[in-house]
């Protein structure tokens, strides 16, 4: 084969790795922070063989989202992430910063972003802003950078904002608050309680505000806050005088809840850190959803 033919083929090599290297991984680097921005508008377009491709699957691996939900493994986030897809009509996820930090096969990242969904078509169409806060921790396998494990949490207290579908002069959108737009649920009934880690059940009795007993240590649920699902609280035990608070995300039919709790006192001791001793809990709701719900 003369040289000049070998080197026609060379360059013809070349055209189709190029080629290929374009149609297929544009939107990929062997960067972490490309990956992390490629899951991100993997998720925004609801693209789960991307999120899976860019995602460790080990059984063991934790992370954790908003309202104090945890996974473990693959399976469970690809079924709500399944979910959440099929909720909504459309997801955009803006990136507001992202830090990202390298050593050797290991990467780790701060990221802000808004989440915001799309719910319902034409005029009945609602928006609703989540400002989140991430972090996460990515290895390199096989010269590929996959995510880990992540932590996500709101960024502030005004956790979602719906939008306001009105015509005005102005094309922009306005945030108002989530009161201003939805009231509180009736969160009446009786709900059967797991503390996930302690394998422990009790049952709540709730008024309509979401207070009530549940059959713990004489203990008393009180509702303190709700915004666009989040359900807030606090909880006094005086059979083992203990109290502290939740933080529960309400499913959108009403019929089951998971999420967080946490001491704030036990005994004579006050000076315990938020957040920092509690565990996971699974709420479902065993009387009908109130019709007005």
């Amino acid at each position: 084969m003369s040289w000049f033919i070998r080197g026609v083929l060379f360059a013809v090599a070349l055209f189709l790795i190029a080629e290929y290297t374009t149609a297929g991984f544009a939107h990929e680097s062997t960067g972490p922070e490309a990956v992390i921005r490629a899951l991100v508008r993997a998720n925004a377009e609801m693209d789960l063989p991307t999120l899976s491709r860019l995602m460790a699957h080990d059984a063991d691996i934790t992370s954790y989202t908003v309202g104090g939900r945890k996974y473990v493994g693959w399976p469970e986030f690809e079924h709500d992430m399944q979910e959440e897809f099929s909720s909504v009509a459309k997801l955009e996820l803006p990136i507001q910063e992202l830090k990202v930090w390298t050593k050797g096969t290991l990467a780790w990242f701060t990221m802000e972003l808004d989440y915001i969904r799309f719910v319902g078509e034409g005029p009945n169409q609602r928006k609703t802003v989540l400002p989140l806060r991430e972090s996460g921790i990515l290895e390199q396998r096989e010269g590929q950078w996959v995510l880990l494990s992540w932590h996500e949490s709101f960024r502030n207290m005004q956790l979602a904002a719906p939008v306001a579908q009105r015509h005005t002069t102005s094309s922009s959108q306005h945030l108002v608050s989530s009161a201003q737009l939805s009231s509180t649920p009736d969160l009446s009934g009786e709900w059967d309680i797991l503390e996930v880690e302690d394998d422990k059940r009790y049952k709540a009795t709730l008024d309509k505000a979401g207070n009530g007993p549940y059959t713990q240590h004489g203990g008393r649920f009180v509702t303190t806050r709700y915004a666009d699902r989040l359900w807030q609280g606090t909880w006094q035990q005086p059979g083992n005088d203990r109290e502290g608070g939740f933080e529960l995300l309400l499913s959108e039919d009403g019929t089951q809840a998971k999420g967080v709790w946490w001491y704030s006192r036990v005994g004579s001791q006050k000076n315990i850190p938020p957040r920092e001793h509690g565990g996971t809990y699974q709420w479902k709701r065993l009387t009908p959803v109130p019709p007005s719900q």
